[in-house]
C-alpha cells in the first residue's frame, strides 16, 4: 500500500501571511524521511495554497514521486507537460468550494465527456505522465474512466469519511467500486477526508494500492511534528494489510 502525503495545507498556512514559511517543500522532504511513498499537491487555478514555484521545486527536490492534482486549465496542463510528474490526477474544481466536494462528472456516455478533459488526458499520456481520475465510487463512472484509457482512478472517500463511524454502507460501496475498477484494468487509489480514526478500513481493501492523505496529517503535525504525524499514519496503513 503506497501512502502519498498531500502538503497543500502547509502552503495554506504560509499563504495566510504571504510569507516564506512554512515551506511545503521542506515539509515534503520530512514526509519522505518518515516513510511517505510520494508527495501530492493540488495546483488550483486560483493558487490559493500551492504556487507554481512550489511545484517546480518539488519536482526538483523530492526523492520519491510527485502526484500533481489539477483541473483542465491550460496553463496548469502545460506546466504538467513540461515538468512530467510521475502522476497527474484530474480533479473537479470550483473556486467557491473550500475543498473538493466530489468526483469528476464524466457524463452518461463517452461522447458526453468534457472535450477539455479528453484533450488534457491525451496530452499528458503522450508526455509519459501516468494519469488518474478522481471519481465517486460509482460503477457507471468507472466505466467512463476505463473508456478514457487512463491508468488509474482515485475513489472519493469523502462520503465514507463524513458517515464514519456509521459508515458500513459507504465502506461497502468503496469495496465494490474498487473491485470493479480493478476488473476493468484500472489501478485503484483512494482519498479525501481520511484520518487516523477511519483510515484502516479503507487501507484493508485489497484492490486499493495507493492512499492520498493531507489535511489530517498536517493538522496532527501542528501538534507533534511532521515526521511523527506521518509515521503514525504509516503504521496505521501498514497494520491494515
Amino acid at each position: 500500500m503506497r501512502l502519498y502525503i498531500n502538503v497543500d495545507h502547509v502552503a495554506t498556512l504560509r499563504q495566510a501571511r504571504r510569507a516564506r514559511e512554512p515551506d511545503p517543500v521542506e515539509a515534503a522532504l520530512l514526509c519522505e524521511r518518515a516513510g511517505a511513498d510520494g508527495i501530492t499537491v493540488h495546483l488550483r487555478e486560483d493558487r490559493r495554497h500551492i504556487q507554481d514555484q512550489d511545484v517546480h521545486r518539488l519536482a526538483e527536490q523530492i526523492k520519491t514521486v510527485l502526484n500533481l492534482e489539477l483541473a483542465t486549465a491550460e496553463d496548469i496542463v502545460s506546466l504538467a507537460e513540461k515538468l512530467k510528474p510521475h502522476q497527474a490526477t484530474f480533479v473537479p474544481e470550483r473556486r467557491e468550494e473550500i475543498t473538493t466536494e466530489g468526483g469528476l462528472a464524466l457524463g452518461s456516455s463517452p461522447d458526453r465527456v468534457d472535450p477539455r478533459l479528453k484533450d488534457a488526458i491525451g496530452r499528458l499520456r503522450s508526455a509519459g505522465v501516468r494519469v488518474s481520475l478522481f471519481i465517486d465510487p460509482d460503477l457507471e463512472v468507472i466505466d467512463r474512466a476505463a473508456e478514457l484509457a487512463v491508468d488509474a482512478v482515485e475513489l472519493h472517500t469523502g462520503q465514507y469519511s463524513h458517515a464514519f463511524p456509521r459508515s458500513d454502507e459507504e465502506l461497502e460501496r468503496l469495496r465494490k467500486a474498487a473491485k470493479y475498477a480493478r476488473s476493468k484494468g484500472l489501478a485503484v487509489h483512494a482519498g479525501h477526508g481520511l484520518n487516523y480514526e477511519n483510515v484502516t478500513a479503507v487501507a484493508a481493501i485489497g484492490e486499493i494500492e495507493e492512499l492520498s492523505i493531507g489535511h489530517s496529517i498536517v493538522s496532527r503535525a501542528v501538534m507533534v511534528g511532521m515526521e511523527e504525524a506521518v509515521r503514525r499514519m504509516r503504521a496505521l496503513v501498514d497494520s491494515a494489510r
